[in-house]
């Protein structure tokens, strides 16, 4: 039996000594993310990618991870038992943000990569999770689930927040913590052609890991994310003010 002292979430998660699982790793967030978990006293970190990358630290074990493929995440959590915190950070997203306007295959990738895929890995991790104390699941969400600009980017984004809600409510007696991030633009490759503010990605990962250290529930990363989820009462016209323009 290890003698490695578990995190505790009682006043927020200490991450030294965690075991982390990431999603995603080879991105710029990903990275990132290994880098500061392992910063903050990770004894191991799970970075894992459809085509894991080479690490220069013998605390970061590369899995092959392909988040649509059942059988992957399968021998992912097999691989990984020891797993208390599970980052769900891998997404894709589309060259066009009109729905009406994405190719059938475009639809099932993202739908699968960004909201089938973290639900199941999820789903799959969660034995792991409640068996370990203080375990705690961080889902990477986006601004763009409170703002139907970007299409099915916008949609899977939209339901894997439900998604989360739901599973932090049946994993609170499991005393696994779940955590929602939103983000705007964050200045990595997937947003290269985006004009707008954006946050880089050792800021994000830092704003993540210091509210999860502080019990935090929900992430707000930004002043997009602040915004738009504050307009969530306010009438769609307000909202969309293209809606005013088609009606006129």
């Amino acid at each position: 039996m290890s003698s490695r002292k578990s995190p505790s979430i009682k006043n927020g998660l200490d991450l030294n000594n965690a075991v982390v699982f990431i999603t995603g790793a080879n991105g710029g967030i990903g990275t990132h993310f290994v880098m500061e978990a392992l910063a903050r006293g990770a004894s191991k970190v799970y970075a894992t990618a459809r085509n894991p990358r080479v690490w220069d630290d013998h605390r970061v074990i590369a899995l092959t991870l392909d988040v649509t493929d059942p059988e992957s995440v399968k021998a992912a959590v097999k691989a990984a038992p020891d797993t208390t915190v599970l980052i769900n950070n891998a997404g894709v997203s589309t060259p066009t943000p009109g729905i009406l306007t994405h190719t059938d295959e475009e639809i099932r990738r993202s739908v699968e990569t960004n909201f089938l895929g973290p639900l199941f890995l999820a789903r799959a991790f969660a034995p792991v999770l409640s068996s370990q104390e203080g375990a705690v699941l961080i889902d990477i969400h986006s601004a763009l689930s409170w703002y139907a600009v970007a299409g099915i980017y916008s949609a899977t984004k939209a339901a894997l927040w439900s998604a989360t809600n739901s599973l932090r409510l049946e994993l609170a007696s499991e005393n696994v913590h779940v955590v929602g991030v939103h983000v705007g633009f964050v200045d990595t490759p997937m947003a290269a052609n985006a004009n707008q503010p954006k946050t880089a990605p050792a800021e994000l990962v830092s704003t993540v890991f210091d509210a999860v250290e502080a019990g935090a529930y929900e992430v707000l990363a930004d002043q997009t994310s602040v915004q738009l989820k504050a307009g969530l009462s306010a009438p769609l016209e307000a909202v969309y003010p293209q809606l005013k323009s088609a009606n006129a």
